[in-house]
């Protein structure tokens, strides 16, 4: 049996604390996740919320009670607010892959794009991507657009509040939801263009939502964001999710974040996968 060297030796040491302290954090991570649904399942038990999001996209059964009629198609709808998720809140289609659980606040959790780049794309930019006191995006992050659309006569704004009005403080919401993955790549689609809006029809409308990443999984649920990571949403929201990951140029995104009419400047944190059964609505 050869000797192994100080070097080797010691090399060998700062990997297997290396893996212990990930496989810790692992733990550490899961033992979050695990208290927060706990934390939810008590806040919400028998207090009559409706069915939740976000969810796997794949599990389809639910049992929760309460119903509501869905929302009018889009076209028919003002849009109200688009705003940006880090990672995908939802899990399914190409996006399945965990992101890990991070400061259990709703950064650095979530799903990312499960494909691939090509050596170009993949480029790092000189510049940080909508950075912010949570951190930067960059070329390769995943990230959940939500399309947010309100039955109330209203127009496009800052937060959830632009989809309420004085007439309307209780409209029917749809959001259609979109996931995109950054690219070093000029001629991937420009943000500016996905989220430019305009009147059609009478309606305020978000002119390109995505028409070529397969049929939209659509549910009965909620808001989401991770201020409902240990408690339940009470707004009823009929959502559309696409299933196919979209290439976005990752400089248009940091230009978007300069400047719109949303007040948007940083991409959001996400909401845990409501999993429980009793808080999901039958698809």
């Amino acid at each position: 049996m050869k000797l192994i060297s100080g070097v080797t030796a010691l090399t060998l040491s700062l990997a297997t604390l290396q893996g212990f302290a990930s496989n810790e954090h692992a733990h550490a991570d899961a033992h979050t996740l695990e208290q927060q649904n706990l934390m939810l399942e008590k806040n919400t038990d028998g207090k009559g919320y409706g069915p939740q999001a976000p969810r796997d996209l794949l599990q389809k059964s639910g049992t929760n009670k309460r119903v509501f009629n869905p929302a009018p198609g889009y076209k028919k709808m003002n849009l109200c607010n688009i705003h940006v998720h880090e990672n995908a809140e939802h899990k399914g289609g190409d996006f399945t892959t965990f992101a890990g659980y991070c400061d259990g606040k709703g950064y650095g959790t979530g799903y990312k794009y499960a494909g691939q780049l090509t050596t170009a794309e993949a480029v790092k930019l000189p510049d940080e991507v909508c950075k912010s006191d949570h951190g930067s995006l960059q070329v390769g992050d995943t990230i959940e657009i939500h399309y947010v659309h309100s039955s109330a006569q209203v127009k496009p704004g800052p937060t959830l509040n632009a989809c309420l009005s004085e007439a309307d403080s209780n409209p029917q919401l749809r959001v259609e939801a979109q996931v995109f993955v950054l690219v070093n790549d000029a001629k991937a689609a420009g943000f500016s263009k996905l989220t430019a809006v305009g009147e059609v029809g009478g309606y305020q409308q978000a002119l390109n939502i995505p028409a070529n990443s397969g049929k939209p999984i659509q549910y009965a649920g909620s808001t989401t964001g991770p201020t409902y990571n240990e408690k339940g949403s009470p707004l009823q929201v009929t959502w559309s999710v696409r299933p196919k990951v979209i290439k976005v140029n990752a400089a248009s995104v940091g230009e978007w974040c300069k400047g719109n009419v949303f007040n948007e400047d940083h991409a959001h944190g996400v909401r845990n996968l409501v999993t429980n059964p009793k808080l999901l609505s039958n698809m």
